[in-house]
């Protein structure tokens, strides 16, 4: 094939591709895909680049070579998702992992072909065309990729499977039912303290059985991953870990102005909320096995099974606006969920997104608590974000914002659906407000206390599991002063860290949802004076996905940055009087 006919087989390409979902989830057939194949025909997209004549060549073979990877990434998630949904089945398991190591091997070509599109005469016509944080993400990923580490990103992912692996196959046997760490829940929040406390103690033992393993495991993960950026020219992980996250706005000193912002004015109100609450529990003293119990006579919990609480988050999206009535219903029609917890699902919950189809998808793991509410409140802000802007920007490599301002959609969500909470929780749902206000102001700390945590783990690597666990329990101390874990040792002496999957699986992720629960805020208090401007800020938000930077979006919506002094003081000023309002009510 000559470069003439190279060309005209890439100019005519003007769209992204895309198929209509006809089917449900189950329905959709996954078959391996074939990367030796899209290896080649990237190869060839490259010299197409690097010999065009005209922008409109550039511009095809670059829109080609992003449906080559949205049929690559689009088998990848239906695989990936399947194998959360058992991960006991090997099939998928095996899929997963081949995928992730095939995807390692094409980053190289990947790195290729963002430097012909770099070093392209229409480099300019592209970025007018599709913003200058593609150039910027582009240029970034030069500084992340590299053929040596490849076999690096490929241990580094088994270890991850391996750990959602040994988590997801613990279980215990607590008051006469088969649990596994979310089967505990609802028991965690029952009104019986010593049930509460027997729930905690088994949940803790499940973690203490398994720490061996998982202390090996990271430690693994962490001279990988110090490895991968010494390989990559970085100075030490933090580093590498912040610019693999595009965070371009602002750096690690940023961030740790922010959680001494945390220290200083949420800390000490969560403190007080949570004397309030023993108070309300009567109760001298608040031990670890009684936070997650708001109110004495007990929590609200939802009203309904699975699918009558599906049916009741539709009605409320075809309320709230025209844009999440039809999202949910494209939702419902395809049956974009797995919601019930069982035995080998991986732990936690997520949105992920097929772009194929652009279709989002929502895994989770109900256990009866009002966790199940915030899944179809939390989890939905992200698939709606997602199907929004999928439908509204022209790359699907920008359907998705950075973390921190991805975050915001889904707690903003939560937020935006305060006055539908009756359809969920009846007579309780002023409970409920409370109780869920208050806790995501009162985690923040907690979500703090995660990325210092992991600052301190990659500023000392050597040291050891011991010594990570009194690094977990002194950072605990200062911004978590309330936790008191009466006599168990495991916990006592730092065992606590290991139950969050994300400084395994996602390192220094967390600290997003602290700052993006800020800007949340931000919407609690702009809906509540007036919805419509506020939620045409939201809708804003949401349709312009990544296409630009983290500080550009938060002008877009009128948010205050978490970084501009005075922002976290005024912020958790208002919502401290919300949640006196909402006392009067329970």
């Amino acid at each position: 094939m000559n470069n003439h006919n190279l060309d005209d087989k890439y100019k005519n390409v003007l769209k992204e591709k895309y198929e209509v979902l006809n089917n449900k989830f189950k329905d959709i057939e996954y078959t391996r895909p074939d990367f030796s194949k899209a290896k080649e025909e990237l190869k060839e997209i490259i010299k197409i680049i690097k010999n065009a004549k005209d922008y409109e060549t550039v511009r095809g073979a670059f829109v080609s070579a992003n449906n080559i990877l949205i049929d690559l990434e689009s088998a990848a998630v239906v695989c990936g998702i399947r194998n959360t949904i058992d991960t006991s089945d090997k099939y998928y398991e095996d899929e997963d992992l081949y995928i992730s190591g095939e995807f390692s091997n094409l980053s190289v070509v990947l790195k290729d072909l963002n430097v012909a599109i770099l070093k392209s005469k229409f480099v300019k016509e592209l970025e007018e065309e599709y913003g200058s944080l593609l150039i910027k993400t582009m240029e970034n990923e030069q500084k992340l990729v590299n053929s040596k580490i490849v076999p690096i990103e490929k241990k580094e992912y088994k270890l991850c499977s391996e750990y959602s692996k040994e988590v997801s196959m613990c279980k215990t046997t607590y008051q006469g039912e088969d649990c596994n760490f979310y089967g505990l829940l609802k028991f965690m929040e029952s009104t019986d303290r010593n049930i509460r406390r027997g729930a905690f103690q088994e949940w803790a033992k499940l973690y203490e059985d398994v720490s061996g393993k998982l202390d090996d495991i990271y430690d693994k993960l962490i001279d990988l991953r110090i490895d991968k950026a010494n390989k990559l020219g970085f100075d030490s992980y933090i580093d590498y870990a912040y610019l693999s996250f595009n965070r371009f706005d602002y750096n690690k000193d940023d961030v740790k102005i922010f959680r001494e912002e945390v220290k200083k004015y949420i800390v000490p109100l969560a403190n007080k909320l949570y004397e309030e609450q023993a108070n309300r529990l009567g109760i001298d003293k608040l031990h670890w096995y009684d936070e997650a119990l708001s109110f004495k006579e007990g929590n609200a919990n939802p009203i309904g099974n699975k699918d009558e609480l599906v049916s009741k988050a539709k009605e409320m999206y075809s309320d709230l606006s025209n844009e999440t009535k039809e999202f949910f219903e494209f939702m419902t029609d395809h049956d974009l969920f797995d919601l019930e917890t069982r035995h080998g699902k991986r732990l936690g919950g997520y949105c992920t997104f097929i772009n194929l189809y652009k279709a989002p998808f929502i895994f989770s793991n109900f256990n009866g608590t009002s966790q199940d509410v915030d899944v179809l409140t939390h989890e939905a802000g992200h698939a709606f974000q997602a199907y929004t802007a999928s439908r509204n920007i022209k790359l699907a490599s920008q359907v998705w914002a950075g973390m921190e301002t991805s975050e915001i959609h889904s707690m903003s969500m939560e937020h935006f659906t305060y006055p539908y909470m009756d359809k969920f929780f009846g007579e309780n749902s002023n409970k409920y407000l409370y109780h869920h206000l208050t806790n995501a102001l009162m985690t923040i700390p907690y979500l703090v206390c995660v990325d210092l945590f992991q600052h301190k783990v990659f500023e000392n690597p050597k040291m050891t599991a011991l010594e990570r666990r009194k690094i977990w329990r002194d950072i605990e101390k200062e911004y978590m002063p309330w936790r008191d874990y009466e006599d168990n040792e495991f916990l006592n002496n730092g065992g606590f860290w290991m139950q969050k999957q994300h400084i395994f699986l996602h390192p220094f992720y967390y600290i997003d949802y602290a700052l993006a629960q800020t800007c949340a805020f931000q919407f609690l208090i702009k809906y509540r004076n007036g919805f419509d401007s506020a939620w045409n800020d939201y809708l804003n938000l949401c349709k312009a996905g990544g296409s630009k930077g983290y500080l550009e979006l938060l002008d877009l919506a009128h948010l205050n940055s978490p970084f501009k002094e005075g922002t976290v003081k005024e912020v958790v000023s208002k919502v401290e009087k919300i949640i006196k309002e909402f006392k009067n009510y329970i």
